[in-house]
């Protein structure tokens, strides 16, 4: 039997599933037993809430924050379109796969409706609640100091996007006012779990889409041909925390970046192209051309544009979609100017 989707984030119904009643018939609804512990426990795990919900957005959202919950749900949506479009919505802003999300609710006429529309979520009845804690797809391998504080951090880049919005100028003068701080640095085993955790989370800008082990990590960390990078990223709104990963296996005349891979929280701040030009910059300062895998996972088209903006060209392919980029660092590579790097003293010297 085919194991189900990691699930990366909760969507709620309110009435007869968060709480027990209908909230417009009585203002006096209660949250189902348990509910409460059940929804900080998966917060802890790293998944995320949200709401789709028919209703009153003020009245909903009041009754929210007077039971004590409504700081554990992003991007609500609480109004009266087909909860099918609500979960559109959720999927966009959080920016993860649909296979990745599943829809609690009461009624098996809204789980049929959203399931019809979006054949890849993952469904629940509302009243299965109290086995969630217990559901594998809920039960993350580890969990990180990254993934214990994910819902802060989409709150924060919420705050982003609304200075964003109310910006005007050119974006990367926007960007520059964020201040960020790029840091990059040799994996220690104390980084393995979140590595292993990027690589099953991340799936668009993954160039290859392979995951890795935290054995399989670790062994490649210790290994002299091998370099395994992580890098992280803040600015003045907070930490993104641990967002890219890289393997480069390093050969006599050439560098070998076996895997590549930016969480997706950081696609529009320009941040995704850095630890690709940090790893060029060095090895042309080793003297070494370079070699970098990708394969097309369906999910991925950003990996292959970021290798052909960079200047790689294809070197070979096959009929898998694995493909073999080359480049042979003649040319200047500059990180972008609204970006500060970072790099302990005398790495990689």
């Amino acid at each position: 039997m085919e194991k189900l989707k990691d699930i990366k984030c909760i969507v709620w119904d309110l009435d007869h599933t968060i709480w027990d009643g209908v909230l417009l018939e009585s203002a006096d609804v209660q949250l189902k037993p348990g509910l409460k512990e059940v929804i900080e426990k998966l917060d802890q795990r790293g998944i995320l809430h949200s709401v789709a919900s028919k209703n009153d957005a003020e009245l909903a959202w009041a009754k929210l924050n007077e039971l004590g919950i409504a700081e554990y749900f992003l991007y609500p949506e609480i109004h009266w379109d087909a909860k099918s479009v609500s979960v559109q919505r959720i999927q966009q802003n959080i920016n993860i796969g649909m296979d990745a999300i599943l829809f609690v609710d009461d009624q098996p006429f809204e789980l049929e409706e959203v399931q019809s529309v979006h054949a890849d979520i993952q469904v629940l009845h509302a009243g299965q609640y109290e086995t969630m804690l217990d559901d594998p797809r809920l039960m993350p391998r580890f969990i990180t100091a990254d993934s214990a504080c994910r819902r802060q951090m989409y709150q924060a880049d919420t705050l982003r996007k609304q200075a964003e919005e109310q910006y005007e100028g050119p974006s990367e003068q926007f960007l520059a006012t964020l201040g960020m701080k790029f840091s990059i640095y040799e994996a220690t085993e104390d980084d393995l779990q979140r590595a292993e955790e990027l690589t099953v989370r991340t799936n668009q800008l993954n160039a290859t889409g392979i995951t890795y082990s935290y054995e399989e990590l670790h062994q490649l960390m210790t290994s002299q041909d091998h370099m395994l990078l992580v890098c992280e990223l803040e600015d003045k709104y907070g930490t993104y925390g641990k967002i890219g990963l890289a393997l480069i296996h390093m050969q006599q005349k050439v560098w070998r970046l076996n895997m590549l891979l930016m969480s997706c929280r950081v696609m529009s701040r320009g941040a995704g192209s850095v630890l690709l030009t940090y790893i060029m910059r060095e090895a042309q300062k080793q003297g070494k051309q370079m070699l970098a895998d990708f394969r097309d996972t369906g999910r991925n088209r950003m990996m292959n544009i970021s290798y052909r903006f960079a200047g790689f060209k294809q070197q070979s392919a096959d009929q898998e979609g694995r493909v073999l980029f080359y480049h042979d660092l003649q040319q200047a590579v500059e990180f972008p100017d609204y970006i500060e790097v970072l790099v302990p003293e005398g790495q990689y010297q």
